[in-house]
Order: C-alpha cells, then sequence, then structure tokens
C-alpha cells in the first residue's frame, strides 16, 4: 500500500533522484564510519606503542644504573679504570632515559609524580657512585661499607618506584589493548556492514531503475501503437476532407472508437451529410434561378421590346402630330425601358458570374485592353498603358467583362467629353496588381465602399446608363478569382480602381464546394 502512494506520489525522475540520493549518503555514512573507526583504530594503537615504549625505556633506565653501578663495584674490587668507562658510558644513558620517559608520560599526573621522586634518587645515586670514583684511596673501609649500604638502599628505592611505574604503564597498556581489541573488532564489522547495506541500496537503486526503464519502455511501445492508430484514423479523416473539397459530400469515415478521433469523425459524418443535403438544396436552387434567368431573358424581355416597337410605331406615324412636350414625354418613355432593359441584362449577368464552366485560353492582356477600349472608350478618350501587360492563361470572359465595367465607368463617370485613361500592371507574388485610372471627377473616400454594392450608383437614378450593376459584377468575378479589389481617389482628383488577378488559374470547372 505504501509502495503505491510512493508510485502515485513521485514520479520516475523523482524517485531516481531519491533513490541516488539515498545510496550517496548511505555510501557517505559508511565511508565516514570507516573512516572514523579506523582513525581510532589507529589511534589506540599509537597509544599501545607509547605504553610499550614508556615500559621499554623504564626497563632501558633500571639496566643502565645497574650498569653503572656494576662499573663502579667492578673498580673499587679490581681497580681497573676499564670499568670506570663502563660506569661514565651507563651514566650518560641513565638521565636521556629518563628524560624520553619524562617527555612520554607528560599526559599522566600521576607518573609524572612518581618521576619526579625518581629524579631526585637517581641524582643520590649517581652522586654516591661519583663520590666512590673519585675518593677510593682517600675513604676509609667502613666509609666506602656505609656508601655502598646507602648506593644499595638508594638502588631499592629506584627499583621500588620503576616497578610501580612499569606497573602503572602495564595497567594502562592493557586499558590501551583492550580498547584497540574492541576497535579492532568493530571497524570490519562497521566497513562490512556498511558496505553490505551500500550494496542493497545500490541493488535495489538499479532494479528501481530497471523496473522504471521496462515501465518506460512498454509504456513507449504502447504509446506509439496508439500514435500509429491515430495517425491512420488521422489519414481516414484528412482524405475525407480532401473528398469533401473536391465535392464529394457522401464519403463517411467508418471509426466506432468512444475517443476524441472517433467522435471528430462522428462529427465530420454528420458534417458531410449536413453539407450533402445543404449542397442538394442548393442546386435545386440554382435550377430554379437558371429557370428564373430564362423567364427574364425571354417573357421579361420581350414585352418591353414590344412597347419600344410600339413607341417606334407612334413616333413613326403620328411624329408629325406630336407636340414637343408629347416628344418629350416620348423620351423620357424610351429612356425608362432602355434602363430596364439594362438593368434586367445587368441582373443575368450578375448572377451567371462564377456558375458558367470557364475557358481557359492565353490571351495577352495588352491586346485584350486595346478590344475592350476600341468598344467602349469613344476617340476623344486617350489610352495610356504605362508597364508591360503580360500574357498569362485565364478566363478570357472574366477578364474582359472586368476591363470593359471599369474602362466604360471611366467613360462613362467622366465630367467632360474628353478624358485620359491610364493602365498599368505590377508583379505582387502569385498575382498581378492592374491599375485603371482616369482623371475624371474622382470618389470621395465616404463612397469607396458603397459603389461596390449592387444598385449603388453616384449618378442621377434617372440617368439611362446608371444601373449600379457593373462595379458589383466586377467585384463578383473578381472574388471568384480569389482576388481583390480597391479604389484609390479623392473628389476632383480622378479615380484608380486597383485590382489583383491570379497568374495562375484558380479552378477550370465549378465545383460543388465553389456554389
Amino acid at each position: 500500500m505504501a509502495y503505491g502512494i510512493f508510485n502515485m506520489v513521485f514520479n520516475t525522475k523523482t524517485k531516481l533522484y531519491i533513490g541516488f540520493f539515498i545510496a550517496a549518503g548511505v555510501l557517505l555514512l559508511t565511508a565516514v564510519a570507516s573512516f572514523i573507526s579506523t582513525r581510532q583504530l589507529s589511534n589506540r594503537t599509537q597509544w599501545v606503542e607509547h605504553s610499550y615504549q614508556v615500559m621499554q625505556q623504564l626497563k632501558d633506565m633500571e639496566l643502565r644504573i645497574k650498569d653503572a653501578r656494576s662499573g663502579v663495584r667492578g673498580y673499587l674490587l679490581t681497580t681497573d679504570t676499564v670499568y670506570l668507562g663502563l660506569y661514565n658510558k651507563a651514566k650518560g644513558q641513565v638521565m636521556g632515559h629518563f628524560n624520553e620517559v619524562d617527555r612520554l608520560t607528560q599526559d599522566n599526573p600521576k607518573q609524572q609524580l612518581r618521576l619526579d621522586t625518581l629524579e631526585t634518587l637517581i641524582n643520590v645515586q649517581l652522586r654516591l657512585l661519583a663520590d666512590l670514583t673519585r675518593s677510593k684511596g682517600n675513604l676509609s673501609r667502613s666509609t666506602i661499607q656505609t656508601t655502598l649500604d646507602t648506593d644499595r638502599q638508594t638502588m631499592r628505592a629506584v627499583e621500588r618506584l620503576l616497578s610501580r611505574a612499569r606497573t602503572r604503564e602495564l595497567e594502562i597498556l592493557q586499558e590501551r589493548s583492550s580498547e584497540q581489541s574492541t576497535y579492532e573488532t568493530i571497524t570490519p564489522a562497521i566497513i562490512l556492514i556498511s558496505t553490505t547495506f551500500a550494496i542493497v541500496i545500490t541493488l535495489w537503486l538499479f532494479w528501481r531503475v530497471s523496473v522504471e526503464i521496462t515501465a518506460n519502455e512498454r509504456l513507449q511501445h504502447e504509446l506509439t501503437a496508439a500514435n500509429e492508430g491515430i495517425a491512420h484514423r488521422i489519414s481516414i479523416i484528412e482524405n475525407l476532407a480532401n473528398q469533401v473539397v473536391q465535392g464529394d459530400y457522401k464519403v463517411k469515415i467508418k471509426d466506432k472508437e468512444r475517443d476524441s478521433v472517433g467522435n471528430l469523425a462522428t462529427s465530420l459524418n454528420r458534417m458531410t451529410q449536413t453539407l450533402d443535403d445543404t449542397f442538394t438544396a442548393l442546386e435545386k436552387r440554382n435550377r430554379e434561378l437558371d429557370q428564373f434567368a430564362y423567364v427574364a431573358s425571354h417573357d421579361l424581355k420581350a414585352p418591353l421590346r414590344g412597347v419600344s416597337t410600339v413607341v417606334k410605331w407612334i413616333e413613326d406615324e403620328l411624329g408629325h402630330e406630336l407636340s414637343d412636350k408629347m416628344r418629350e414625354y416620348f423620351g423620357l418613355m424610351k429612356g425608362r425601358l432602355s434602363r430596364l432593359e439594362d438593368l434586367i441584362n445587368g441582373l443575368l449577368a450578375y448572377a451567371r458570374v462564377g456558375r458558367t464552366q470557364q475557358r481557359l485560353e492565353e490571351i495577352s492582356v495588352e491586346h485584350l485592353v486595346h478590344e475592350v477600349a476600341d468598344l467602349v472608350v469613344p476617340p476623344t478618350f486617350e489610352l495610356r498603358i504605362q508597364d508591360d501587360l503580360p500574357t498569362l492563361v485565364t478566363d478570357r470572359l472574366s477578364l474582359q467583362q472586368v476591363f470593359t465595367n471599369l474602362l466604360s465607368n471611366a467613360v462613362k463617370y467622366h465630367h467632360n467629353k474628353q478624358g485620359i485613361i491610364t493602365i498599368g500592371c505590377r508583379e505582387a507574388g502569385k498575382q498581378y496588381e492592374f491599375r485603371v485610372q482616369d482623371d475624371g471627377p474622382g470618389i470621395a473616400p465616404e463612397y469607396h465602399e458603397k459603389i461596390f454594392l449592387m444598385f449603388q450608383t453616384l449618378r442621377d437614378r434617372h440617368t439611362a446608363e446608371s444601373t449600379g450593376i457593373g462595379l458589383s459584377i466586377v467585384k463578383k468575378i473578381i472574388d471568384e478569382q480569389r482576388g481583390s479589389i480597391r479604389v484609390e481617389s479623392a473628389a476632383g482628383s480622378g479615380a484608380a480602381f486597383v485590382f489583383t488577378w491570379p497568374k495562375q488559374p484558380v479552378g477550370v470547372a465549378l465545383s460543388k464546394a465553389e456554389l
């Protein structure tokens, strides 16, 4: 239970960090414990060696005192000066051993007290021996014997002090040896236990890393398989989207999974069904619109022609009987009939934009502009072409309608009977940007958007030529070509219509997606 909670609270990276920190901490503690134990063992070993040195120095000091006494006694018995050499050598070594013992026992106050007494006795002993060597012929036998007795008593006192010092040092040695034995036993145990614990922690950490790696690999495989499955399902959805773009709305995705991709597939299926139903209805409406266009072009235009014919007959037969006022009325009637016919033709042209099959061909825009100008630009106007106009593959009729409306508007709305029309072109990425500019009265900025709306015109609505549809047709054609159009003008400074046209055709035939 606790392990499960640990797995839930900490992620893989955190658990690995914790494991490494624990292992590092255990190794550090092992190193510290081993260092301390080894240091203590070394320290106790040095103190044991120290006690041995004290005992050895005490022993050597006793032997040197005895050697000095033996030299003096030999000299007294034989008068041989060789014994004096032995005495002098031993005497010089006695104080050296004493000084070394004094140095080694600085940490032991009790031993220092014994050494103070011992130093006094040694000095007395050496002084007695010196007296015996210097005054051999001047002393009586009884005096010599008395001095020797004193020497023996002093020596016994020295031996007792040395024995007590050695005994105390031996006790210290036993204590230090016991501590040394303890650390000799503890140190390997500590090192062994710490090393074992570190090995266990390291093995546990290695096992945890292996488990996590295995789990991650398994998860990676599962994610890879899931990604492949999702990628396959997404490719199916992409294929559906491509088919929808091509106008096939009956395509469906067979994905029954209860996940986000499955829900998306279900939504796309509903969308394609809705699109299919909607475009089926649109096709029906388009057929009705085509029928309306047929009716408008035949059933509406025929009566208009009849009325125009009747008006012409009246003028021809009764023209000499008509008053000036009646002729004015007949003129107004003919203007209204002509405007109505133009309005019907404009509506039909606007309805057909984008609904007829394009006929792509390679055309020279400069030749096309000259052909249009010959039809709609009167001789009193000057046509200027500033730049080299391109040659491109496109729908000739659509581009011709755009230039026809723009050039005819430049003439129609000019405030004089003569003027200048300038045409330019530049490349703009994947499109050409054409510019049709005139030197007419211009258009105020507040009307720049309004002029592209249906039935919007800046001229008197009673003027026959002003139906307000021409620029609407231009904008719709350019929108179908994925282009844009804008006007740059101010009142009294002429107008420039700037539109873009694709270098490559946007489509050969009308698809359902474009209806």
